[in-house]
């Protein structure tokens, strides 16, 4: 076509804003700004979003690539037939441009467009949450937005000004690569979409926006790995699939005293089959027979050495009012045989050059160890730093192992710190330092904000190790964290509140049992729950999701034994050992990483 041919106009046909409102949906508060109503007039585009518009939730809206997000009349028309509807007004869908034209399968990311006094880039698809689904009255939305190719699309303001309906929508450039936004968003999301060359193609978009980028790079990588782990890493990290599925017998072959509080358990195949090593950094899960009347109890432990095939190590520190650590310490011996699951996690040590920062604090070390391990077994040429806080020499476990550890690498540097110190623990001798660990000591350490953060510890610790090295502007997707106990739930538009997991309401269900290894509690499941997920809410167990229809990935957990079925499935099925809970149901007895 000639630069003086034109096709068919391109319109605004209405531009639609909204504040924050709180709505109620399935018995909870849910703050959301998906309620978009068309404005009179003209309104002024500004960088971050048009006026009288404001986002609820920043992680998933809004900022300078996601400002304005645009949906088109065709899919209005496609969705009154597909869901046999006629009451859709402008922002039904969310949306602050409702257009004429500007089809997803035919957009492309990068190309620039002008309206009114303002001109603006494709960035990318949207990112579908449950909350489309509560404004539609159609749960399933977040999925069929996605399945059917039709996701709308974010706009960053390349030039602030003046919009209105009824403006003529102008196309001024063309991005790189061609690749529209229906096919970049089933490039991420649908199963079948994932290739080399079109990954290669998006990177090189450099409006794409940098979420995606991320997340592109990370299916890359996959794809580039020998023996590439299945799943969608740029959904979820991925990991090798379990060794085993469900739990293997083995025996108890040593028990040593690490602290005051602190005892290792080595662990040995029963039957002499070798193991699978696993990766620096996993966990396993040991069913403990604490009452012989009651369900074994079910606790997650980290490997706490060099990853091998004939054994493993896991370190329990006794914990206060926990079963699971007082039967551990009190009543396993030598000799006795305990049910253990294959290796599982996802927290483990990344390949590169970068420097590696280990950074604990009380048993919080046993992951970490693990990876000082495989850095000295394979002679690592990268700095590395063991950072270690204590309460006092007592509680330091495996100082002389780490000590030697490091003395193994050549760029292996240790501080350690005691928050209260005994009167017999000397400073550079026991420890360097007194007080609590924090990032001001890291930079007087000198250490380098391009590493590889690796934390692990007590939760209060993590969360605020983990909010001090963003402002000390160390880059998120360097920063890796392994919490004990309960993960931290990611619950868009609802306040977290935290709760001790408990037995839902009412008679137990009359369903396969579902274990909720992290929490520590077991349920009947009841089909009265529509998923998992549902199941977890109402034991108030820690959970993380945002679509709840299988698109997102949030919501991936662990599979430790058993099976589930899938009522929607999955766009892109999570890889062996895995599951989603906000989409599926037990087919027989489960155990879930939640």
């Amino acid at each position: 076509m000639s630069r003086h041919e034109r096709g068919p106009v391109a319109r605004l046909l209405s531009v639609n804003v909204g504040r924050p409102r709180q709505v109620t949906w399935n018995g909870k508060a849910v703050r959301t700004s998906v309620w978009k109503l068309p404005v009179q007039g003209r309104r002024m585009v500004r960088n971050l979003n048009i006026d009288g518009d404001e986002q609820a939730d920043l992680a998933g809206h809004g900022g300078e690539h996601r400002a304005v997000f645009v949906y088109q009349m065709d899919s209005y028309h496609y969705w009154e037939q597909q869901l046999g509807r006629a009451d859709f007004t402008f922002g039904q869908f969310g949306e602050n441009f409702t257009v004429e034209g500007l089809l997803d399968n035919e957009v492309c990311i990068g190309d620039r467009y002008r309206i009114g006094s303002s001109v603006f880039e494709v960035t990318q698809p949207r990112v579908t949450c449950y909350r489309v689904g509560i404004r539609m009255n159609e749960p399933r939305m977040p999925s069929l937005l996605v399945a059917h190719h039709r996701p709308g699309f974010y706009f960053r303001v390349l030039q602030e000004g003046e919009v209105g309906a009824g403006d003529e929508i102008v196309k001024v450039g063309e991005g790189p690569e061609r690749l529209t936004v229906a096919d970049v968003d089933a490039l991420l999301y649908l199963s079948g979409h994932h290739s080399r060359k079109e990954l290669e193609r998006a990177l090189r978009i450099p409006a794409l926006s940098k979420g995606w980028q991320s997340s592109f790079e990370a299916m890359l990588q996959q794809e580039s790995s020998t023996g590439a782990a299945e799943g969608n890493s740029g959904l979820a990290e991925q990991e090798p699939p379990p060794a085993w599925t469900g739990f293997r017998p083995m025996q108890v072959s040593r028990i040593e005293r690490e602290s005051n509080s602190i005892f290792s358990f080595v662990l040995v195949p029963t039957d002499g089959q070798p193991l699978v090593a696993p990766l620096p950094g996993q966990f396993i899960v040991l069913r403990l027979p604490v009452n012989p009347a009651a369900p074994p109890l079910l606790r997650s432990y980290s490997l706490s050495d060099l990853p091998g095939a004939d054994h493993f190590r896991i370190s329990v520190k006794l914990e206060e009012n926990g079963a699971g650590s007082a039967f551990m310490h009190s009543h396993v011996h030598v000799g006795d045989v305990l049910d253990v699951s294959a290796p599982h996690g996802s927290f483990t040590l990344r390949p590169g050059h970068d420097p590696v920062v280990l950074l604990s604090a009380g048993v919080g070390a046993t992951p970490v160890l693990a990876m000082l391990h495989a850095l000295a077994a394979e002679n690592s040429q990268r700095q590395v730093w063991w950072i270690y806080g204590a309460r006092n020499g007592e509680d330091h476990p495996f100082a002389k192992e780490s000590l030697a550890l490091l003395q193994r690498l050549a760029l292996g540097r240790s501080h350690v710190q005691y928050s209260r110190p005994d009167p017999a623990d000397h400073v550079g001798v026991d420890f360097d330092a007194p007080g609590r660990l924090s990032v001001a000591a890291l930079e007087k350490l000198g250490v380098p904000r391009n590493g590889d953060f690796y934390l692990c510890g007590p939760t209060a610790f993590l969360q605020s190790m983990r909010d001090d090295l963003r402002k000390w502007e160390v880059s998120p997707e360097h920063v890796h964290m392994e919490l004990f106990g309960a993960l931290e739930s990611t619950t868009p538009g609802m306040a977290q509140v935290g709760h001790t997991p408990h037995l839902p309401e009412g008679p137990p269900g009359p369903g396969p049992s579902v274990s909720f290894a992290r929490s520590g509690i077991t349920v009947a499941w009841d089909p009265k729950f529509e998923s998992l997920l549902e199941l977890a809410e109402a034991c108030d167990v820690s959970v993380r999701w945002s679509c709840r229809t299988g698109v997102c990935h949030t919501c991936e957990s662990g599979l430790i034994s058993g099976s589930v079925s899938y009522q929607p499935e999955p766009l892109d099925m999570p890889a062996p050992g895995k599951m989603l809970i906000c989409c599926s149901r037990p087919r027989e007895d489960v155990v879930i990483d939640c």
